[in-house]
C-alpha cells in the first residue's frame, strides 16, 4: 500500500476486538489499527476524530447497535464490515451498504478476503484522484450516506444473496421462520430470514405490516375494502387482511 491503512473496531466485548487485532497483525502487518471502542458513544467519538478507512462494527452493543454509530456520523468516509453473532442482521447490514458481514467467530480466511476487499476498492478510488487526497468519502459506491447505496435489498436465500429492487416486491408473507417475498413478474422467492427482518429493511420503502403474517408494499395496493379491520387488494390480486389493531395507522398513511 502507497499510504497506511486505517482501521477502527467497535465491539462491546474486549476479546471479540483483540481477535480482530490479533488476525489484521498476522495476515495485514501493514494496517494500522488506530481505535477502538466499547460502546456507540466511544465509536462516534473515535471515528469522527480519527477518521479511518475501514470500520468493524459489532452489530449489537449494549442495547445500542452499530447501525445507531452509522445513523449518527455526518460523513461516512469509511468502508464497513460488520461482526455479530446474530445472522438475522444480515439483510440490514446490506441495507447500510456493508462492505461485508463477518459471523462470529469469525473465520480467519473470510475475514482476510473482506479486508483485502476494502484494501483494494480504497487503492482504486485513491488512483482516481491524483490530488492525493483522502478519497474514500464515497463510501464504496459514491454515495454520501449509507443508506442511500441502492434501491436494491439484499435478500438472503439457500445459494446466498438475491438482489432485488424493492418496487418490484409486492408483498412478503411469513411461513413459520422463512418469508415468502412476491414479486410484479408473478416470481415467488423463499428467504430464510423473518418477515420482522424484513420489516426493519422496508419499512422506510413504503412497506407497511398489515397483519402478523404480511409485510405489504404501498405502492402495489389497488383497493382497500372497509371491514373491522379491512381488506387490501393488491397489484396481482391477493387479497390481504388489515388486523383491526392496524386499522387506524394503515388508514393514517392516506390522510392528507
Amino acid at each position: 500500500m502507497n499510504r497506511p491503512f486505517h482501521v477502527f473496531i467497535a465491539d462491546d466485548e474486549y476479546q471479540s476486538r483483540l481477535v480482530i487485532i490479533k488476525m489484521l497483525e498476522r495476515y495485514f502487518p501493514d494496517i494500522e489499527v488506530i481505535g477502538q471502542a466499547g460502546s456507540v458513544d466511544e465509536a462516534v467519538a473515535g471515528i469522527t476524530s480519527l477518521q479511518p478507512q475501514l470500520l468493524f462494527l459489532d452489530v449489537r452493543m449494549n442495547g445500542e447497535t452499530g447501525f445507531d454509530i452509522l445513523d449518527r456520523l455526518p460523513h461516512t468516509n469509511f468502508y464497513v464490515i460488520f461482526t455479530t453473532a446474530y445472522q438475522e442482521y444480515a439483510v440490514k447490514a446490506f441495507r447500510y451498504s456493508a462492505l461485508d458481514y463477518l459471523v462470529k467467530p469469525i473465520d480467519p480466511e473470510e475475514l482476510q478476503m473482506a479486508v483485502q476487499k476494502a484494501v483494494n476498492r480504497c487503492q482504486e478510488t485513491m488512483s482516481q484522484h491524483t490530488s492525493g487526497q483522502h478519497a474514500v468519502g464515497q463510501y464504496a459506491t459514491g454515495q454520501q450516506t449509507p443508506r442511500k447505496f441502492t434501491d436494491k435489498i439484499g435478500v438472503p436465500t439457500p445459494e446466498g444473496l438475491l438482489f432485488l429492487a424493492a418496487q418490484d416486491i409486492i408483498y412478503c408473507q411469513a411461513q413459520s421462520n422463512y418469508t415468502e417475498l412476491f414479486l410484479a413478474d408473478g416470481q415467488k422467492i423463499t428467504s430464510s430470514y423473518t418477515l420482522k427482518s424484513f420489516e426493519d429493511l422496508l419499512t422506510d420503502q413504503h412497506f407497511f405490516r398489515t397483519h402478523k403474517s404480511f409485510l405489504i408494499n404501498l405502492r402495489h395496493i389497488d383497493v382497500y375494502r372497509k371491514g373491522e379491520g379491512g381488506v387490501v387488494v393488491m397489484s396481482n390480486g391477493r387479497e390481504i387482511e388489515v388486523a383491526r389493531r392496524n386499522k387506524t395507522g394503515f388508514l393514517n398513511l392516506f390522510k392528507g
